[in-house]
Order: structure tokens, then C-alpha cells, then sequence
């Protein structure tokens, strides 16, 4: 017989309302609007690494419908249409692991700022971050990281030098797995950043890693001052990712061009290839402001404020244990 309890007490529930609260006093001190977005749409994101849940052709619309990944692409399109600052807070959902960082549905704050370089928009991350956890907070000053110089620190290599040769020495993977990845150079960035670089963090202060490869831009723009790097961000507390973050690309044809290449990769992968939000281009089209955008994950706030190393103990229910 399937357990019915939840697998969390009101103590969490509690904290977790407090923490809500600091965020959204936060948002408010500042002026940014609080915004509501749809859960559903008929378009899905196309980055390889995330994955959406598709829940079937709608008899109302007659086309498939996903399960929004993030509110990113309606949100862009409340700026587009002369917006403020704004935030949301609200359920997202992606398909793939369950466990003890993630669940297939959790809450993202997420938030675009006008204006804000990339200097500024990592200094407003540091400080939601301090408001959410509050006492938890760690001590110590953030570290700020380029990602070729962690690169560097961890793994004594020059990414933008180093063969795929070196960086799979450096992994130091079989033969398998070095033929699995084969030329895929961004995927052999992607394993050493998880095994080698985040892993040299400090445990108990905030590091950012910012400064990520062009090639690796997603929907951030790539940097005025160098465009060999895109102006993206991470933020971690240890080996845990808090926030991701972005100077938000305006452009409407770079912007199709990466979903084209997107989905492109799908395809040589067996990935779904994800329908084009051509709604999210025209607003681009149409003049989306200069600004810089974030995503965090609540749960993950929730974890380290409550000093545990699994998700599954500040949720209400497990998916894992759902029936």
C-alpha cells in the first residue's frame, strides 16, 4: 500500500513561507512587479540539456502542448510590450532526473531587471541570495570566477587552446565514454565543469562562475568587450547550483539562429526536435529592452538554509514516492 503521508512537516512549510516572503519584500524594496505566466504553452524550449514534458495534442488547439521548462519566453514578451522590472515565482517542470538535487516539478524565481550589466545583475542574484537564506547565509565574501581561469585553477588547462585530446586526459574517462562524446567539445567542458571544476568550490561560500564559452551563450548575449565569451553566469554554494543567469540576447536572428542549431543538435542526438516559439522572436523583433535575467531554484534555497543535502526532505511530497 502506496504511503500517503507527506514527506515533509509544517516546520518546512513554515520556513519555506518565510523565505517566500523575504523574496518577494526583497522584489518589492526595489520596485520589480510580481507576474503571472501560463504553465502550458504549444511551443517548448530547444536546448539540449533541458527536456519538457509533452502532454498530448489538445482538442482545443488541435497541436501538442508542453509544460513550461521556465517562464523565461513569456516574460521576455511582458518587456517587449513595455513592462518593468518583473519577477515571478511559480511551478515549473522538467523530464529527466529525480533525486536528491532535483525533482521533475519545482518552483524557479525568476526575474529580469532593465539595464543591468552583468556586474549588476550578479550583485542582485548575491543579494536575493543573502535576503532568501537570511542567518543561513554563508559568511564568507563570494568568489568570482571566470570560467576559463576555474578552468585553468582546477584543471591546469586553457580551454580555448586545449585539444579534445586534453580535455578528454583531463576527464580521465575510458575508452567508452571517450568515444560516446568523440569531438563534442562542449560536452567534454560540461563533464569536466561537473567533476573536476565545481567539485574545487569551497564548501561553505558562494562562488560565481561567469564568462561561459560563445558556444555555450544559450540565450544570454555575448560579451561587448570580448565575443568569445557570452555574458552568462552561474551562481553555487559549494557543489550546488543556486542561479543561472543572463545580459539577455535581443537579437531576433541570432536568437533563431541558436534555436535552428538547437535543434539541429537534437536531431543528430534522437532528441525530440522542439516546435519555435515565434511568438518569443517577434517580441524580439518588436524591441525587447536591454536586460539581464535569473533563474533560481526555491527548493534548493530551501536545502541549504535547513542544512541538508537532499531536496527530498524540503518538499511536501516526493515525486519519487508519489503513485
Amino acid at each position: 500500500m502506496a504511503d500517503w503521508r507527506p514527506t515533509s512537516g509544517p516546520d518546512v512549510a513554515a520556513t519555506r513561507a518565510d523565505m517566500l516572503q523575504r523574496v518577494r519584500a526583497y522584489f518589492r524594496d526595489q520596485d520589480v512587479l510580481e507576474v503571472d505566466t501560463p504553465a502550458l504553452s504549444p511551443c517548448a524550449v530547444s536546448d539540449t540539456h533541458i527536456e519538457s514534458f509533452a502532454i498530448g495534442t489538445s482538442a482545443i488547439s488541435c497541436r501538442p502542448l508542453y509544460l513550461r521548462t521556465s517562464p523565461e519566453f513569456h516574460m521576455k514578451r511582458l518587456l517587449a510590450a513595455g513592462y518593468p522590472d518583473i519577477f515571478s515565482i511559480g511551478r515549473v517542470f522538467r523530464d529527466g532526473e529525480a533525486g536528491r538535487r532535483h525533482q521533475p516539478e519545482f518552483t524557479m524565481i525568476e526575474w529580469y531587471r532593465l539595464g543591468m550589466q552583468l556586474d549588476a545583475i550578479i550583485d542582485d542574484t548575491l543579494q536575493i541570495i543573502a535576503a532568501a537564506l537570511a542567518d543561513a547565509a554563508p559568511d564568507g565574501a563570494p568568489q568570482v570566477l571566470d570560467y576559463r581561469r576555474a578552468f585553468a585553477a582546477a584543471c591546469d588547462i586553457d580551454i580555448e587552446t586545449a585539444s579534445i585530446a586534453v580535455l578528454a586526459d583531463a576527464a580521465g574517462v575510458d575508452d567508452r565514454l571517450r568515444q560516446a562524446i568523440g569531438s563534442a567539445s562542449d560536452e567534454w567542458l560540461d563533464l569536466l565543469l561537473t567533476t573536476r571544476v565545481v567539485p574545487s568550490f569551497p564548501p561553505d561560500r558562494l562562488t560565481v562562475l561567469r564568462h561561459f564559452p560563445a558556444s555555450q551563450a544559450a540565450l544570454a548575449r555575448l560579451c561587448p568587450a570580448d565575443p568569445t565569451v557570452a555574458d552568462r553566469f552561474e551562481v553555487f554554494l559549494g557543489t550546488v547550483e543556486l542561479a543561472n543567469g543572463y545580459v539577455e540576447l535581443t537579437d531576433a536572428g541570432e536568437q533563431a539562429m541558436r534555436i535552428e542549431s538547437d535543434n539541429e543538435q537534437r536531431r543528430r542526438r534522437g532528441l525530440p526536435v522542439r516546435p519555435v516559439d515565434r511568438a518569443l522572436l517577434d517580441a524580439l523583433r518588436s524591441g525587447l529592452p536591454q536586460c539581464a535575467g535569473v533563474a533560481m531554484g526555491l527548493e534548493r534555497l530551501q536545502m541549504l538554509h535547513a542544512g541538508v543535502e537532499d531536496m527530498r526532505e524540503v518538499v511536501t511530497f516526493n515525486f519519487q514516492g508519489s503513485t
